[in-house]
């Protein structure tokens, strides 16, 4: 009989003889939802397993699901949210009173001072300074002392004083920071020391303490450290020879034959490519002649001069490369008429004699030292002691400014722009003409009514309305015809571009306004009216005329915001508005009444009162 196998339950993977396999129950995937109650794990229902006889958990379960609430009230309420003190372990919180070893840790106050040493059997010396850093940590109230180590002193230097706390030197305690003072001596094992300064921080943890730790002192040097820095720097060349030294060296030189230093060579050894440069002008006195700019190179070498030109574009000289070759520069120069003759030279110029602001005399040519080079101010203000940089000339040239003719006045044929193209090109071209104007504004006629102002009677009845055309800003002035006035009416001046006397310009749009008075044709006119499409006109365009603009004029009238009569709820007449105006200071013309009477007007109630304007609307907009 074949024994069936199954898997080692001691060693996995490995089937066991003489037993039975283990019963395997269902481990197919769950199709639906299981309901669970969160305070019972085993509540769920399992469908593929059949439900269960219903018991008391069943009931109890089904009965808290009446309650929308029946998910949260198996879950136990939530513990209190710790703070930072609960998660901090008891031995990391900091105490209310911290330890010095927590408050000062890594502080430590530095002092700087000396000792004075006895020296004995030395020649030169019975005593000397030795230097020692104090240094005292705050933490646990330790002190050590080091010495700075000098070279080739002969002494052992370094660590003088290992770390550890110092008793006090009458035994009252260790010593701590308050023995410690800028200028006073402290004893430490019998020896005493001088403080004589601290670093920055000492100074800063005592200033915050309220305490004085005193200024700084010199350090003090010793007769040794003298000699021996002198010594070192004796034997590094920095001083010069005594003169016994060189008097002796001289004296040497002659016994053994050895012919003087020659002193040109010796120029040359210390001032080889050492050159001053000097910037000049000469003026040409003679016919045609102009300004001319040279530089100058001085040769502190051999003391010889050289002069080149200093070219300028297209001014039309010749360009020659030097005025003069490298040479010796006497002060002045002549030639002898006898070629055998001695005769002394004249002195060379040196770099005293060049300075600027003054001049020097070339083969009779004086030129003007206006500017020199930085090296060159520097080598006068070292060794000379002369500052050349105050001295300087401007030479700059002022712009040409041409002269322009006035045009010719125009005769009165033709337009004055066509006139003025004439003048100006020798094939004129036709003025240029605003075609965006011309293609809007064609045809509009801008027309206001006015009356003669020359005070003459016959003049009184004339009536004339003048015609503003904005395509192209000309004028045009036509009179009515009045019966019995003894005037033909018709036109009174031409349409054209008339100038306006008062300006000096053409007329604008800006220039014609209710209550304004115009000179055209040598006469006054003065405007009393406008027809309603330029009224219109105007107050479409406020930017371009502010008289037709109502909030600018409201905002004029502003200072008035006391006055009773123009919160009157029935209004305020205009003559009587201009009247308040005038004694407010405020200028009004009679565009900007007609302004606010076409915008805040109220109607007469008969036809013997006048219009009237509600003064407490335009306070309003004058207020926003």
């Amino acid at each position: 009989m074949a024994t069936k196998m199954s898997k080692s339950a001691s060693v996995p993977g490995i089937m066991k003889l003489g037993t039975d396999m283990p019963k395997r129950g269902n481990h197919f995937k769950k199709s639906t939802f299981s309901f669970m109650n969160a305070s019972n794990l085993g509540s769920a229902v399992d469908l593929h397993k059949g439900f269960d006889p219903v018991s008391d958990d069943h009931r109890d379960m089904a009965a808290q699901m009446k309650n929308p609430a029946w998910r949260t009230m198996g879950v136990a309420s939530q513990a209190e949210i710790p703070t930072e003190e609960d998660l901090l372990p008891k031995n990391m919180r900091y105490p209310k009173i911290q330890p010095a070893w927590m408050k000062h840790d890594k502080q430590v106050l530095r002092f700087y001072g000396f000792f004075q040493e006895a020296v004995t059997e030395r020649p030169d010396e019975n005593s000397r300074y030795r230097q020692v850093v104090i240094m005292y940590c705050m933490e646990d109230g330790t002190m050590s002392m080091t010495e700075p180590r000098v070279e080739n002193s002969g002494i052992p230097q370094g660590q003088f004083l290992k770390r550890h706390r110092v008793m006090r030197d009458d035994g009252q305690g260790f010593i701590g920071p308050d023995d410690f003072r800028v200028g006073q001596e402290i004893t430490i094992y019998g020896r005493t020391y001088h403080l004589t300064g601290c670093d920055r921080f000492t100074r800063w943890f005592y200033e915050e303490n309220g305490i004085d730790v005193g200024e700084d002192e010199p350090l003090v040097v010793d007769s040794w450290q003298k000699n021996y820095k002198l010594q070192k720097t004796i034997e590094k060349g920095g001083l010069p020879a005594t003169k016994s030294a060189v008097d002796a060296k001289n004296l040497t030189k002659f016994q053994i034959g050895h012919p003087p230093a020659d002193k040109k060579f010796t120029q040359f050894l210390l001032n080889d490519r050492k050159v001053l440069r000097f910037k000049c002008f000469w003026d040409d006195q003679t016919p045609y002649g102009a300004r001319k700019y040279y530089t100058v190179h001085y040769y502190l070498a051999d003391n010889t001069c050289e002069i080149n030109e200093a070219h300028v574009r297209n001014s039309g000289a010749p360009h020659y490369p030097l005025l003069l070759k490298r040479g010796p520069l006497h002060k002045s120069n002549h030639a002898s008429a006898v070629p055998g003759l001695l005769i002394a030279d004249a002195p060379l110029y040196l770099p005293e004699d060049l300075q600027v602001g003054g001049s020097l005399d070339v083969w009779g040519r004086t030129l003007m030292i206006y500017d020199c080079d930085d090296f060159t101010r520097k080598f006068y203000q070292e060794y000379l002691g002369i500052d050349q940089f105050e001295s300087r000339i401007d030479v700059s040239e002022k712009p040409v400014r041409h002269i322009k003719l006035a045009p010719p006045p125009h005769n009165g044929i033709g337009k004055p722009e066509d006139s003025l193209i004439n003048t100006q090109m020798i094939q004129p071209k036709a003025p240029k003409i605003d075609l965006e104007k011309m293609m809007v504004l064609t045809g509009e006629v801008l027309r206001f009514e006015c009356k003669m102002a020359n005070g003459e009677p016959e003049d009184e009845l004339r009536k004339l309305v003048i015609a503003f055309y904005p395509a192209d800003d000309e004028t045009a002035v036509f009179e009515m015809p009045v019966r019995n006035s003894g005037h033909m009416g018709g036109k009174f001046a031409k349409k054209e571009r008339k100038m306006n006397p008062e300006t000096g310009e053409y007329f604008k749009l800006s220039d014609f306004y209710v209550g304004k008075t115009v000179y055209i044709a040598s006469q006054p006119l003065q405007i009393t009216r406008a027809d309603e499409h330029c009224m219109q006109y105007l107050e479409a365009r406020p930017q371009e005329f502010p008289y037709a603009d109502p909030v600018a004029c409201c905002k004029r009238l502003a200072p008035l915001v006391n006055e009773p009569e123009m919160n009157d709820p029935m209004g305020i007449e205009p003559d009587r508005l201009r009247e308040l105006a005038y004694e407010a200071g405020l200028p009004i013309v009679d565009h900007e009444i007609i302004t606010l009477l076409r915008r805040f007007g109220i109607e007469a109630e008969t036809e013997y009162q006048n219009p009237r304007i509600l003064g407490a609307q335009v306070l309003e907009i004058a207020s926003s």
